[in-house]
């Protein structure tokens, strides 16, 4: 159940959506573990956004999955911001990234929980 949602307000071309969509539910299977077909990815463009007082291009990402390990946060952060710096060029130092672990109960799936 990996989901990453990756929201920016950087200007993408008409066929960066799905090669980063792509990318990232590679990107994410690899980093957990977990079988691609699990992951969920999820592209909000353009929302209104400013960080550090600039509107520049910058992303908010926020990872969730079923027992995340979060010792190795610092390390998934590295590989999303490079995938943020590869697809949409923006720069580590613009990229927040959320990371959780929700409990089974609490996350649903194929009518049931997992």
């Amino acid at each position: 159940m990996p989901t990453l949602i990756i929201k920016t307000n950087a200007e993408l071309g008409v066929d960066q959506p799905t090669a980063l969509l792509r990318s990232a539910s590679q990107t994410v299977a690899g980093m957990l573990g977990k079988p691609e077909r699990y992951v969920m990815v999820m592209l909000e463009q353009n929302p209104a956004m400013c960080f550090a007082g600039d509107s520049a291009p910058l992303a908010y990402l926020e990872l969730k999955s079923l027992g995340l390990p979060e010792q190795r946060s610092a390390d998934f952060s590295s590989t999303l911001c490079e995938l943020m710096q590869q697809h949409l060029g923006i720069a580590a130092d613009r990229v927040y990234i959320e990371f959780a672990s929700p409990p089974r109960h609490l996350f649903g799936f194929n009518g049931g929980t997992f």
